[in-house]
């Protein structure tokens, strides 16, 4: 009984440690977590035909000790071995609530302050919607707002989406996500 309790005791406190999100969300008015991807959202390029915009996103709860967020948009199905960075913000601040309908544009404009988007795998900054291959089964478009215990990261402004997805995963405290999927 007592290696039970104690067990338990020390689940708890890793939880607590590690700010544990259980209230942490990630939302959007427009997308339908399982949902498809509405055109306004899909890219306007290599052969697709969207209006390339950002969607508007919302979140709330964030785990204690949250000094910054970051937010990634990512494709684990594109066929590059390796997925597809679609968006990346960091330096996100704390008291910010979410980001509206074209925040991603490649000016940054609509980000809040002080916040900024890293280079995607389609060579610059700024959101770019989902374009997956013709006839490949939908691809899942995984939006994700990390809550970090760091107040901004310092990356260089060439960084690739991977060096910013490894320093927000170094100083993540927790992460709200959720998944729609698009094809075509």
């Amino acid at each position: 009984m007592f290696k039970t309790k104690a067990a338990l005791a020390a689940t708890l406190l890793s939880l607590a440690a590690t700010g544990y999100a259980g209230d942490f969300t990630l939302a959007s008015p427009t997308l339908k977590p399982g949902g498809t991807l509405p055109a306004d959202n899909v890219l306007n390029s290599f052969g697709c035909t969207g209006g390339n915009t950002s969607p508007e996103l919302r979140w709330q709860g964030l785990p204690a000790g949250t000094r910054s967020l970051a937010l990634t948009v990512y494709d684990p199905d594109a066929p590059t071995g390796s997925g597809w960075w679609h968006w990346v913000v960091i330096n996100l601040p704390v008291d910010a609530k979410g980001l509206p309908a074209g925040a991603g544009n490649g000016s940054g404009e609509k980000l809040p302050a002080g916040a900024r988007q890293i280079r995607t795998d389609f060579g610059e900054p700024g959101y770019g919607g989902a374009c997956p291959p013709p006839g490949d089964k939908p691809h899942r478009y995984v939006f994700t707002l990390h809550a970090l215990k760091t107040e901004r990261l310092d990356l260089p402004d060439n960084a690739t989406a991977a060096l910013a997805g490894f320093m927000i995963n170094a100083n993540s405290l927790g992460k709200a996500t959720f998944t729609v999927r698009y094809g075509r």
